[in-house]
């Protein structure tokens, strides 16, 4: 699980945008899940809601993809009239964010292996490179590990 971190996972949104969504997607569903599962409540009993800034640079204006995420800290539980009636579920403990960050990671890392995006091979992971010899690849990726890693890329 802790694979993840040392997949460089900012370069690989900058470098395929289409992934955010996905990405943003396995943790909205990992939070909502937890959230319903606060409340006693299943996925078609309430629904949660959650408001995301997608943040494509950093404070210095370097490569740095990154989610805000506005969450609820409860579910509205569907009324037999339609009304929605607001489920508290109580601020999480240390040891629950603690399990709901190795969950998104090991959703993550299924994810993006299913995908094609990583290679996951006799206990290591690594990202696969389907156009490492194309124009772009030889051009932009050094240009975003550059800005990622706050260094100057050329000169």
């Amino acid at each position: 699980m802790g694979a993840l971190a040392a997949i460089p996972l900012r370069l690989l949104l900058a470098a395929q945008p289409g992934l955010v969504t996905p990405v943003l997607q396995v943790v909205q569903r990992v939070v909502t899940r937890h959230l319903l599962g606060q409340a006693g409540l299943k996925p078609d009993e309430a629904d949660s809601g959650a408001v995301t800034l997608i943040q494509r640079f950093g404070s210095a204006a370097n490569l740095n993809i990154h989610l805000h995420c506005r969450v609820l800290d409860g579910v509205y539980r569907r009324g037999a009239e339609g009304t929605p009636t607001f489920v508290d579920a109580g601020a999480p403990t240390e040891d629950e964010l603690h399990a709901l960050l190795h969950t998104v990671i090991a959703r993550l890392m299924k994810m993006l292996t299913r995908r094609g995006v990583l290679i996951e091979e006799m206990g290591q992971t690594w990202l696969a490179e389907p156009d490492a010899d194309g124009h772009e690849a030889r051009t932009l990726r050094p240009l975003q590990v550059a800005a990622i890693t706050y260094r100057i890329a050329n000169g």
